[in-house]
């Protein structure tokens, strides 16, 4: 759901015109990288259907990645409270509002797998 939020806001914030605005190099990283992150966070999604148990504390890799993916997830909410323009965010608000719960959801989620020392045979 994360990554598809991605769509929602090329829409929203009209990355097209925007983009028109700027270099070409500049417009191009843009859409390089926004295709990466996207592939970033659906990769980390499947790895976590993939690999829950391991990720809930099942083995030492997979504790080191929940910590991992938890402090990222709090980097990210780190970014939604204080980096996003205030005024662009209460216009959106229920948008903001869900990308909170989400990111705080998710911190506490991984950080639960990182501290938890489970044996899986």
């Amino acid at each position: 759901m994360v990554a598809s939020a991605n769509v929602f806001a090329a829409r929203m914030f009209r990355y097209r015109e925007s983009l028109r605005t700027l270099p070409g190099h500049v417009a191009e990283v843009f859409v390089v990288q926004n295709i990466f992150i996207m592939l970033t966070v659906v990769g980390m999604a499947v790895l976590c259907f993939g690999f829950a148990e391991e990720l809930a504390g099942g083995s030492l890799l997979g504790r080191c990645l929940s910590g991992f993916l938890s402090v990222f997830w709090f980097v990210r909410l780190v970014f939604q409270l204080f980096f996003y323009d205030r005024e662009l965010r209460r216009q959106h608000r229920v948008f903001d509002v869900l990308f909170l719960l989400t990111f705080g959801y998710l911190v506490v989620v991984f950080a639960i797998g990182a501290l938890t020392s489970g044996s899986t045979t």
